[in-house]
């Protein structure tokens, strides 16, 4: 085996790699380390007779030392006792509030005649370097930008309220070139948060592969060693940029080095160049932290010879384009569709119809300054754009089940033309049926019952009922009926006058 142990990164790699069924050759070659290394600890994995699927389950520590036992000289029993506490002490360090000198103390407390404490440090630092090893990142151009919030604040004044409020300073740089963009924003809320991303985006010219958030509520809703819930509305920032959201481990400033060492140096060369007698307007604030900002980009990189400016032109060609339009945020809300097969948005007191299909469950509306979208989980059922209308309705006709689709196609003109073809004085009486209502969809049921009557009792007699309709001034399904019913339309009539014949069975509430 290599006299020098290989990290426990590309030790994994090797396990998995194996598991996967590579050849050790081609191993070799994909992690670029020797193919006798990796023959090395495969076949010391086979020695020690434990499945890989449980040695991967091991942390890094074990697998250390599973694979690489620590070469310790036991000088007495005292020592070796000693070396022995420290892999508990290591698993007690992680536990939150637990702290080395904890740890000493249930070391004395089982050992009295143990070493004392600053031996005791000493040796676990000792060990500790043997047994946990470190990872280096290498960034490669256009690949990520890392995001987050400066401890301490700035003041500003709010010229809304003429109060003197904090400012959260948002820091956001880029991996490999180490290009900054810093600004003073509000709060800590999704859409301040969101709003400084995107002015970082457009800072940069450009959108790296992924976005690296700390693990803020802005970013992350639910945060998780492998699978963190990102907060919906910055997923869906992140989508219209077409880039990816990988949030840093919990407590893991290593992920996020750049970003933490830029809020180190944004308090030498920004906030130390700040008056500290004089209270800017946030606008004001943000035009002077540009100004010594771009004094920080201009200075050069120790050990590179070059200025972050200089280096960002040269990542620039690297990132991918921006999109035409900025992302706008959006509300999500839980909507229960009505019979009606439309939802309602309660802000604006408008409905927005969906597909009949989804009456009575519970759907997820997101919505914008311009837009209104439905969700059945992750699948978009319904578009529309946003009315501020108050108690009308935003309907498309192909939501709606088939029987209402056609009462919707209907038009005045249809009818207009069906009455025509039967005769003029049929189309004059539909006409003003059609006038009578303030609207003319309200009319269109009673035009449906009166042109049936041109199959149930025969066009003429539909056609002299319209014309008795129209003589008398009188219009509507219920009068032509009321026609019908007593015969009226068979009844022969002065031509010249026009005039209703006297007849008893005359009904005054429909002629």
């Amino acid at each position: 085996m290599a006299n020098i142990p290989i990290e426990m990164s590309k030790l994994r790699q090797i396990l998995k790699l194996y598991s996967k069924g590579i050849g050790k050759k081609k191993i070799a070659e994909r992690l670029c380390t020797s193919k006798n290394t990796v023959k090395a600890y495969i076949e010391q994995l086979d020695q020690k007779g434990i499945s890989l699927e449980d040695v991967l389950k091991l942390s890094d520590l074990e697998l250390n030392n599973l694979f690489n036992p620590p070469k310790i000289d036991y000088y007495s029993d005292r020592t070796k006792v000693l070396f022995d506490f420290f892999p508990e002490a290591e698993r007690l360090l992680r536990k939150r509030g637990v702290t080395r000198m904890f740890v000493y103390r249930e070391y004395k407390l089982r050992h009295p005649d143990g070493f004392e404490r600053t031996q005791f440090y000493d040796y676990f630092a000792r060990w500790s370097n043997k047994v946990k090893p470190t990872m280096r990142i290498e960034h490669i151009a256009g690949d990520k930008m890392y995001m987050d919030y400066a401890g301490a604040t700035l003041p500003y004044l709010d010229t809304v309220s003429g109060k003197v409020m904090d400012a959260q300073v948002f820091v956001a740089i880029l991996g490999w070139s180490q290009y900054a963009y810093v600004e003073a924003l509000r709060d800590q809320t999704i859409p301040e948060f969101i709003a400084g991303s995107e002015n970082a985006l457009h800072f940069f010219e450009g959108v790296p592969l992924a976005l690296v958030p700390d693990n803020l509520k802005s970013a992350v809703t639910r945060p998780h060693k492998y699978e963190p819930t990102l907060n919906e509305n910055f997923k869906r920032f992140a989508d219209h940029y077409g880039t990816a959201c990988v949030p840093a481990r919990s407590r893991k400033p290593q992920d996020k080095a750049h970003v933490e060492n830029m809020v180190k140096l944004l308090y030498q060369r920004v906030y130390a160049h700040l008056p500290d007698d004089t209270v800017f307007t946030l606008q004001q604030l943000n035009e002077r932290i540009l100004v010594h900002l771009k004094a920080h980009n201009d200075t050069p990189i120790k050990d590179l010879n070059s200025t972050r400016t200089d280096r960002w032109k040269l990542e620039k060609n690297a990132l991918n384009p921006l999109p035409q339009n900025r992302f706008e945020i959006r509300t999500i809300r839980q909507v229960t569709v009505q019979k009606s097969c439309h939802v309602l948005h309660s802000e604006d007191n408008h409905h927005y119809s969906v597909p009949f299909e989804y009456v009575r469950k519970k759907l997820k509306m997101m919505y914008s300054r311009s837009i209104v979208e439905i969700y059945d989980n992750y699948r978009l059922v319904a578009t529309h754009k946003r009315v501020r209308s108050a108690g009308n309705y935003s309907t498309i006709p192909q939501h709606l089940p088939p029987e209402h689709q056609h009462i919707l196609s209907l038009s005045p003109q249809q009818y207009i033309t069906r009455a025509r073809s039967i005769d003029p004085a049929v189309e004059i009486y539909i006409r003003n049926v059609l006038d009578k209502k303030p609207y003319p969809q309200q009319a269109f049921r009673s035009c449906d019952g009166i042109l049936s009557f041109d199959k149930k009792i025969g066009r003429d007699r539909l056609i002299n009922a319209c014309k008795l309709g129209n003589d008398i001034g009188r219009y509507g399904y219920k009068v032509i009926e009321s026609i019908l019913q007593r015969g009226l339309d068979q009844v022969e009539r002065d031509e010249t006058t026009g005039n209703m014949p006297d007849h008893g069975n005359i009904r005054a509430d429909y002629i």
